[in-house]
């Protein structure tokens, strides 16, 4: 199975052309050691982005340290007049954030910038207004970032967990680290969840996408 996976993700990356930002952005990323979603994920990610399309939607969020790789994947998708929101609290990957999404043409009006953590200022943000979010984050921070993130999102949006699975290691009984612990109680308190339907996909670290019904 993961040699026929393998295979596959080999010949998803082989036929997709070469977005030249995207690929600055992904040196970039690699250069600040930031961890990146792979080129699956990130057409997944354009896709769900799409869906923001319906009347109403005030857009995307992303809350990752690779804000210019992630939301060049979001902006793909998404239709003008929406806006992606990035949250992050290191101005230095905002700065090249924006300098990358000035390259690929897209206009500052697109894309607002909040200097933060990401808990201290999603509560800030209007309740059911978004239909993507996307966190990367830590696995002590998974829960918490699902209480904040649920609120803001309309019937139908989806919430992106990004790596949260740690690669399988929360089906270990036997592993007891924090990290672990943390990740393996987040995917149980988020499948117990009503008005959700969870998907989890073998992508990255393991992808969990939730979304409100």
């Amino acid at each position: 199975m993961s040699n026929a996976f393998e295979f596959l993700r080999n010949y998803v990356e082989s036929t997709t052309e070469t977005d030249p930002a995207v690929a600055r952005a992904r040196e970039d990323a690699a250069e600040f050691n930031l961890p990146t979603p792979d080129e699956m994920t990130g057409q997944l990610l354009s896709t769900l982005a799409a869906t923001t399309n319906g009347e109403g939607s005030t857009g995307a969020i992303a809350i990752t340290p690779a804000a210019g790789l992630v939301g060049l994947y979001i902006l793909r998708g998404l239709r003008e007049g929406t806006t992606l929101t990035c949250i992050d609290p290191e101005s230095e990957h905002q700065r090249q954030a924006k300098v990358l999404f000035r390259e690929a043409g897209y206009s500052t009006s697109r894309v607002r910038f909040l200097l933060s953590r990401p808990l201290d200022v999603m509560s800030r943000l209007a309740n059911d207004s978004y239909q993507l979010v996307f966190a990367q984050v830590s696995p002590m921070d998974l829960k918490a970032l699902f209480d904040a993130a649920w609120p803001l999102l309309r019937p139908g949006g989806t919430l992106v967990l990004a790596d949260a699975l740690l690669d399988g290691t929360v089906s270990d009984e036997t592993r007891k680290d924090r990290d672990t612990v943390a990740a393996r109680e987040a995917d149980e308190y988020v499948r117990s969840i009503e008005g959700a339907l969870i998907t989890r996909l073998p992508l990255g670290a393991g992808l969990t996408l939730i979304t409100k019904k």
